[in-house]
């Protein structure tokens, strides 16, 4: 029996249940499509930029196999049936995705594959548990994390993850293939230059792993650093499925023997844990990739971007705001497609609280320019700050950039490196350079309004505003209900 192979967020060979499924049944295919951006959430130009040179990464794994990707462009369910046609094949399988869009999808391609007469098979691939396996006593979803990733434990973290094939049967030649370069993911514009610390791949995800390992004990309290230097930065990796949490588990179970003790590797999986947690309330709750999950959001008077807010808006994606740390941590993500967890509740903080601006606005600019944007853990970090979701930060919880600069990046190195016209600013002065005497200013060559830009808001102010007005909220009888079933 041939069997397609459709990769799509599991660009790896290890601990990849749909590829070891198909090898069981006989002959395989390895494929992948470039669906139309219409037909699933489209990816930004960070992420293409990074399925390329994973896909990269792939075609030189199966090759070393003996095998080869056949790389195909258009409407998925069209270009599957017509690789049908052309290998004979009886059987196609792939692994799970977890974005609204993109499990409704799968669910038509499969329907209407089976409705041919073709075995269709999916996995799990990319998360310990699904979710659809993880309920309260109640039998209902659950919407706070604590008790879920509780629940998540006692279903079991020990899940050995499956070896990758030694060697991979070829792929008849006659069988056609577009060139990568064809699908045109890298950009036309050379705005990628600061993505060298990238290895996009499998084998970059286990070098990224195991670079951090040695600092992960020091986690729990590393992981604040607004530098980046005490993470994984792994984000990536487990979006486009070159390591599977499953491996990461695993492995720190072989090496340490507990991942819930100490302290750095429990804080470490607990993150893991999190981004479970975007998956899961992504499936029960699927309308939130685009609406509060708490109703009481849905009349909030954001401000209008296409009138009023838009220049905050465009100063906030800019790096532009006058606020040092939110300045830093906005060009940090336009030069180098990453920006540290700490520092995207900072400026989500100030987006939608101090400057009033809807969530979705922060998200949908986090989703073009991160390398590690994945939708359901975007969603659930987006509306967490802005208190509209799932085990949301109170709505009065305004995260203070200043207080926040002089607790995780104590030195101003962070500041420093990414806003170099304050760099000569002794550090006191550079959390708040508005605040500084004009003799300071002068001997750091600032010149705010002309070198550095005066505050676009102001902090107290704003943040009273904030609280006025998400006092408001009131409370009701929410509408929406978890989804039922998983295609």
């Amino acid at each position: 029996m041939t069997t397609l192979v459709w990769f799509r967020q599991d660009l790896r060979l290890q601990d990849n249940p749909a590829l070891t499924a198909a090898l069981t049944a006989g002959h395989i295919i390895p494929v992948y499509i470039q669906a139309p951006d219409n037909k699933t959430p489209p990816e930004g130009g960070a992420s293409r930029w990074w399925r390329h040179h994973s896909l990269n990464a792939l075609q030189n794994s199966l090759n070393a196999r003996g095998s080869r990707l056949i790389i195909r462009s258009g409407e998925p369910l069209a270009q599957l049936q017509n690789l049908i046609q052309e290998t004979g094949a009886t059987a196609i399988v792939w692994n799970r995705r977890m974005e609204p869009a993109a499990r409704a999808h799968d669910a038509s391609i499969k329907t209407a594959l089976k409705a041919c007469g073709i075995e269709v098979h999916s996995f799990n691939g990319n998360y310990l548990h699904e979710p659809w396996t993880i309920f309260n006593k109640q039998n209902k979803p659950f919407q706070v994390f604590t008790p879920y990733w509780k629940a998540v434990i006692a279903a079991g973290l020990n899940l050995p993850p499956q070896p990758a094939p030694d060697t991979l049967p070829p792929v008849d030649a006659a069988l056609t293939s577009l060139p990568l370069n064809a699908l045109r993911l890298v950009p036309a514009i050379p705005w990628d230059a600061g993505f060298t610390e990238w290895q996009p791949g499998e084998d970059g995800a286990w070098a990224r792993f195991e670079a951090f390992l040695p600092l992960i004990d020091a986690y729990a309290d590393a992981r604040n650093w607004l530098d980046g230097s005490g993470v994984s930065k792994l984000g990536a990796h487990l979006h486009f499925g070159e390591i599977s949490p499953r491996q990461i588990i695993q492995s720190l179970l072989d090496t340490r023997g507990s991942v819930l003790e100490p302290r750095g590797i429990e804080h470490f999986v607990r993150e893991l844990g999190w981004r479970e947690f975007g998956a899961y309330l992504a499936f029960h709750f699927p309308h939130t990739v685009d609406a509060p999950l708490d109703e009481r959001f849905n009349t909030f008077a954001w401000r209008d971007v296409h009138t009023e807010a838009m220049t905050d808006l465009r100063a906030w994606q800019r790096g532009q705001t006058g606020i040092p740390v939110v300045d830093a941590a906005m060009r940090c993500l336009w030069q180098t497609g990453w920006m540290h967890n700490r520092a995207r509740m900072i400026v989500a903080s100030l987006l939608t609280k101090n400057l009033a601006i809807d969530w979705r606005e922060g998200a949908a600019w986090f989703m073009d320019t991160l390398v590690d944007a994945d939708e359901p853990s975007n969603t659930a970090g987006w509306q967490w700050t802005a208190g509209t979701g799932a085990d949301a930060a109170p709505y009065f919880r305004i995260f203070n950039p200043i207080l926040q600069a002089e607790k995780f990046d104590a030195e101003g190195a962070f500041i420093r490196r990414w806003i170099p016209e304050l760099a000569r600013l002794p550090t006191k002065a550079l959390f708040a350079p508005w605040a500084a005497d004009s003799a300071t200013l002068g001997q750091a060559g600032v010149i705010l309004g002309q070198t550095y830009p005066h505050p676009i808001v102001d902090l107290k102010a704003s943040r009273e505003r904030a609280l006025a007005r998400f006092s408001q909220i009131k409370t009701f009888t929410p509408t929406h209900l978890p989804a039922e079933a998983m295609p």
